[in-house]
């Protein structure tokens, strides 16, 4: 079992051309996230530059280089308040900056069944790490998955059924602190 070291270790090794991510929850808790969340939910106007920044960097200097960074959210609607922080100062700037994030809007069924595959990365087209969360959205660790078919076929899947964030934000105005910002 990686722990969150570790993992980033992993993706920063083998990531060389691509890398996707399936997110799953709700909400996330992360140490790195909480001071913007908490800034978010008083009403503040954007994440704080300081933290936000190096990550953005980054993901202009991978893409630059060649590196893709896509993630599919899997979700339902309505959005969770963290979620609506998520698109807003997290899949806002991000995909501003090089990642591709699409949304996949999800019934019921559909969810749970992706819920129960949860989160994942496929780092260049072929490791799949599976990460695990506990009942709070708090990552307990990830491990390398041998039988990788599945989660691959699951990748392709969601990733060619979502819809790109920028567009799925515009058609969902609702969520925005600011409407007429988006």
């Amino acid at each position: 079992m990686l722990d969150l070291p570790q993992l980033g270790q992993l993706i920063t090794e083998r990531h060389t051309t691509d890398l996707f991510r399936l997110e799953t929850l709700e909400a996330y808790r992360a140490a790195s996230d909480e001071q913007d969340y908490q800034r978010y939910l008083a009403g503040e106007d954007a994440p704080n530059a300081a933290t936000k920044q190096p990550w953005l960097d980054r993901l202009r200097a991978d893409t630059a280089a060649g590196r893709r960074w896509r993630r599919v959210h899997a979700l339902q609607l309505p959005l969770s308040e963290y979620l609506r922080y998520e698109c807003e100062w997290g899949y806002t700037y991000n995909s501003q900056n090089g990642e591709d994030v699409r949304i996949l809007e999800l019934d019921d069924t559909a969810m749970r069944a992706v819920t129960a595959v949860g989160d994942f990365f496929v780092i260049d087209g072929h490791h799949v790490i599976r990460s695990t969360y506990d009942g709070t959205g708090t990552f307990t660790g990830a491990n390398l998955v041998a039988a990788s078919a599945p989660y691959l076929a699951l990748a392709e899947v969601t990733w060619v059924t979502a819809t790109p964030f920028p567009n799925w934000w515009r058609a969902h105005p609702e969520y925005h602190r600011n409407p007429h910002a988006a």
